[in-house]
């Protein structure tokens, strides 16, 4: 009891502090930008034409990881200072925020499983040569091996690694349907044996090959093609691909024959470059409209060695756009070649899922041109002002590192990239 006898009253209750105040509306307005920059994404994507999509079609990669980048955002963030520590990106990325923090996250927990089954000596976890143009798989089964996200704990995994490859099968004579059997009842083997597919039917399962027999060999495996996620060299989505399940892998003739290309623009006097086999219509398309042009210079056939020491690779360094037709496949590692020699790539196939293309604004670094307006390539790039290709370039400099493979990995490079990838796709994966 008060001196005056009566019982003494609740304290009034106190009001946000300011600071409180604006801790919480800086949260909820990081929060509302960075739903909104997701669904600006998402809808000019949706806008876009089936061919404009090739550049960047993206259209669910950015959105399914947007709330936990914005709960993270929104709360006291990782502050570890790697790569989370207020590292400028530039607009390459079309999210370069969400990205700087994301791939923070994905450094500090990511973890993935390896499956041990399989003899090493003949078609499983197979060392893979890190030369050649099928270098991006020996580089990726090398890496995550030795790599920091390898987890031997299966319950502390996000994902679940595969690692079968197809390339010794091609070696020894296999047939196609032959490799598709092995590669199934090894599948029903960890099937069988782990209940960690089961859990998701294979959802948060991946398997990697940049070798068109690995595609192959999987695609007579319906289980794999429909719930896994395929990591593939030949992502092309008119026939299988599904953009925002599967991961593009990639295709990097490694070791680079000469040094990156990069501040030499004053060098670059040709307008167009390409040289190749014609296996496929665009190429003989291209070989016969313009091989006898005198500003684009368009090789019938491969330079040949006899002709003179690394001809094929100093032509890059001379041109300023290399024309990068599909051939067999949609892809080609002519992409790679051109971005680490400087030579701005003009991506000239259709249906193709770019490499990063949901990270990456290729159109800030590439020309994207349908095969059917091959016949008006030259006034395409002579359209392009010297401020402009400029700025390509410059640009084209900057994403080098992420199409390059290294051993060790080193931080946002290709081995890192395709990681990020498939830490983006083990958010939509419950259970």
């Amino acid at each position: 009891m008060s001196a005056g006898g009566k019982p003494p009253q609740p304290p009034p209750p106190q009001s946000p502090s300011p600071s409180s105040l604006f801790t919480l509306r800086g949260s909820l307005l990081t929060l509302a930008l960075l739903t909104l920059a997701s669904f600006t994404v998402v809808s000019l994507n949706s806008l876009r034409s089936p061919a404009a999509a090739a550049a960047a079609p993206g259209t669910l990669t950015p959105s399914f990881s947007i709330l936990k980048m914005s709960r993270e955002a929104a709360g006291d963030g990782d502050g570890d200072g790697d790569g989370g520590g207020g590292e400028e990106l530039s607009d390459i990325y079309h999210l370069p925020e969400v990205f700087r923090l994301n791939y923070a996250a994905m450094e500090r927990d990511f973890g993935v499983f390896i499956y041990p089954d399989g003899d090493p000596n003949t078609f499983y976890q197979t060392p893979r040569k890190l030369t050649g143009k099928y270098a991006s798989e020996g580089y990726f089964f090398q890496n995550i091996r030795e790599g920091r996200f390898r987890t031997d704990d299966p319950d502390r995994a996000h994902l679940f690694f595969i690692p079968i490859s197809c390339h010794k099968m091609r070696g020894k004579g296999t047939s196609y349907e032959n490799m598709t059997v092995i590669v199934q009842n090894y599948v029903d083997s960890l099937i069988a044996k782990y209940p960690y597919w089961n859990r998701t039917l294979g959802a948060d399962h991946f398997f990697v090959t940049c070798h068109d027999v690995g595609v192959r060999a999987t695609e007579g495996v319906p289980l794999l093609v429909k719930n896994s996620i395929r990591v593939v060299c030949s992502p092309s989505y008119d026939v299988g691909f599904i953009p925002h399940k599967d991961v593009a892998l990639p295709q990097v003739l490694q070791p680079f024959a000469l040094p990156a290309g990069g501040n030499d623009v004053e060098n670059r006097t040709r307008l167009g470059f390409w040289a190749g086999h014609r296996n496929s219509k665009i190429r003989v398309i291209l070989a016969r409209v313009w091989e006898n042009d005198t500003e684009l210079d368009i090789s019938n056939n491969r330079i040949s060695r006899a002709t003179g020491h690394l001809v094929y690779q100093k032509r890059f360094y001379r041109t300023k756009f290399c024309i990068c037709p599909g051939g067999s496949q949609v892809n080609s590692a002519r992409i790679a070649d051109a971005i680490h020699y400087g030579c701005v790539p003009v991506i000239l196939s259709n249906y193709y899922d770019l490499p990063f293309n949901d990270i990456l604004d290729w159109r800030k670094f590439a020309v994207i041109v349908k095969e059917s307006e091959v016949y008006n390539l030259k006034q395409i790039l002579k359209n392009i002002s010297d401020a402009e290709f400029l700025q390509l370039h410059e640009n084209l400099v900057k994403v080098q590192k992420h199409f390059q493979w290294n051993s060790p990995p080193i931080k946002y490079d290709a081995f890192h990239m395709v990681m990020y990838e498939l830490w983006l796709r083990h958010h939509v994966i419950q259970y």
